[in-house]
């Protein structure tokens, strides 16, 4: 009985969660949809999306995300912003942890959520994993986003690992494009969203979202044949932190 309880508690947090994403769409759909009809524009939709949608949501949500900070982001300076990915909170909190204007990249198969996904093509850098064409094309849309002043995001896990999967290997795409553009890495520690809403229906409970914002590597030294050793040594530095502090 408290097993069915616990997950019909679950199933309706999931029902909200995805009322909420939606409720603050609808309101200010005129805007978002002229923030989103030009590129010179985003700024204006990342400042909304920020701190209207993302603050919403994860108050409705009963979240709250508490950042540490062993360096600052500087406003107006382009980044690269990696993650672990576990939940579908992240990409609210990770709006949260960047004052500075970035730009997802992500899977093209999110353009199916509704309502969501009619915004997420229009402001997103969207990558078929199974196309080499797209991945050139990846590259060229991000070349002309940094140019612009803007960051990166990008998940490195390439997707969500299964459930006793803490930390999946990293795709090298973001390292690649980091030391080509020569823009710092900011690598974050997500340690709490996938116990406040994971993909799995029948888990997921408001509280604190704790995140972890380690010290930049610098990129401007490095050469594209140092992206493998950039890729272990962030994603080995994520891992311990994960296992140090998950269950904390």
């Amino acid at each position: 009985m408290v097993r069915f309880l616990q997950r019909t508690g679950s199933g309706l947090y999931h029902i909200w969660f995805y009322i909420v994403v939606a409720i603050p769409i609808f309101i200010f759909f005129p805007l978002l949809l002229l923030f989103s009809a030009s590129e010179k524009w985003y700024p204006y939709f990342f400042w909304l999306a920020r701190n209207i949608w993302a603050s919403f949501v994860l108050i409705a949500m009963g979240c709250y995300v508490k950042i540490e900070r062993k360096q600052e982001i500087i406003n107006g300076k382009s980044y690269m912003l990696i993650a672990n990915h576990t939940s579908m909170l992240d990409i609210m909190v990770m709006l949260r942890a960047s004052k500075n204007p970035f730009v997802f990249v992500g899977k093209k198969e999110l353009v199916k959520i509704p309502i969501f996904g009619f915004f997420y093509k229009r402001v997103c850098i969207l990558v078929d994993r199974e196309d080499n064409k797209s991945r050139v094309g990846v590259y060229r849309r991000a070349q002309r986003r940094l140019n612009q002043g803007l960051s990166i995001c990008i998940f490195p896990e390439g997707g969500v690992p299964e459930e006793d999967v803490l930390l999946d290997s990293f795709k090298k795409g973001a390292f690649s494009m980091a030391i080509d553009h020569k823009i710092p890495i900011v690598p974050m520690t997500f340690y709490d969203n996938k116990k406040r809403m994971p993909f799995s229906l029948d888990k997921g409970y408001p509280g604190i979202s704790r995140v972890k914002v380690h010290r930049f590597v610098a990129t401007q030294n490095l050469e594209e044949s140092d992206k493998d050793n950039i890729r272990e040594e962030l994603r080995t530095l994520i891992l311990e932190d994960l296992k140090k502090n998950i269950n904390a």
